[in-house]
């Protein structure tokens, strides 16, 4: 006899419902993860390849890249330039290989004001890539959601075919820019804006469907879906998995390892929370921002000014460690020790 659909759909973990209504992403630079819970797309940065850098099981892959940053030649520094986008590139290699979408990588946030290095350094990257036999189709290159990183992804995409995730996003006037500027996907940051709100005001504790983090993807998913914008929304930086529920529908999520985890053991019910046709429906008016209107509205939004100043720094600082990291590895690896 069939299992009746309610029972079926009782044994169903949240994870497997919430794949029906959107593309989840692993938010990790561990592959064993990935492996596990089986996402469409992976995501990495600067923190999680430091993570996963100091691991014993990759550490292959960091030699490797030093050995391509020395042979490659050139001062200390762009040694060193090379070996960590080469390593960057490592994870992205061994990521595609258990996934079958795309995989995101980051370019160094200390160019987060410099468009022009924003190109070049992705430029970089996505050759590291194809020099390893992979298309640029496969890959997402990630820049900082300042206005320069913004047009930085504009000239990426249309001059180039690069295709951009926007990271760090916090305000909807990044959201605007954005899809003005027809980049492929962005990720707002849905726990850092919660984080932000507790901090900072007297209430300390939110359900999912009043979260300022989930309110504000909300909103700007409802925008893009309401006026036709092709740039593609990626919920990312969860708390609770009651965040991702409350997004359910969402283009794509990236999720860490600890919530799938939690979501592949949770079998309760998932409905679909956002979809094209409510969004449609929705009380938003269109925005058009050139770069001052862009900077005053943004800047209207504490919570986002803060967030992504010290988003920026928290990656730079990363970026710092794994290059210190990077450098004395390099030294023995010179000097045969």
């Amino acid at each position: 006899m069939s299992e009746s659909p309610e029972k079926r759909r009782r044994m169903e973990s949240a994870l497997d419902q919430l794949k029906k209504f959107t593309v989840v992403v692993a938010d990790t630079g561990d592959f064993n993860a990935i492996e596990e819970y089986k996402p469409q797309d992976a995501t990495t940065n600067p923190s999680l390849i430091l993570a996963a850098a100091k691991m014993s099981a990759y550490q292959q892959l960091v030699d490797q890249a030093i050995k391509f940053g020395i042979a490659n030649g050139g001062t200390e520094e762009e040694q060193l330039i090379n070996t960590v986008d080469k390593l960057f590139v490592n994870f992205g290699l061994e990521i595609l290989k258990k996934i079958p979408g795309r995989v995101s990588t980051e370019v160094d946030a200390r160019l987060s004001f410099d468009k022009d290095a924003m190109v070049t350094r992705a430029r970089r990257l996505i050759s590291l890539y194809e020099e390893a036999g992979i298309s640029k189709d496969r890959v997402l290159i990630k820049l900082s959601s300042t206005w320069e990183g913004i047009q930085a992804g504009r000239e990426l995409e249309e001059k180039y075919g690069i295709h951009c995730n926007m990271t760090l996003l916090f305000s909807f006037a990044q959201a605007v820019a954005c899809a003005e500027a027809r980049v492929t996907l962005i990720s707002p940051f849905v726990g850092r804006i919660l984080d932000w709100y507790k901090e900072n005001t007297d209430r300390k504790s939110y359900e999912p469907h009043e979260d300022p983090g989930v309110l504000s993807v909300t909103k700007i998913y409802n925008y893009y879906k309401k006026f036709g914008y092709q740039t593609v929304v990626m919920g990312a930086s969860f708390r609770n998995i009651g965040e991702v529920k409350a997004l359910a529908g969402c283009d794509l999520l990236t999720i860490s390892p600890g919530l799938l985890g939690e979501l592949s053991k949770d079998h309760s019910a998932i409905s679909c929370a956002l979809t094209p046709q409510s969004a449609k429906e929705c009380d938003l008016d269109k925005v058009h921002l050139d770069e001052k209107a862009f900077r005053w509205l943004h800047n209207e939004d504490r919570m986002a000014v803060e967030k992504l100043s010290d988003g920026i720094r928290k990656f730079a600082a990363d970026a710092v460690k794994l290059e210190t990291m990077i450098k004395e590895k390099m030294f023995n690896e010179k000097n045969g020790q």
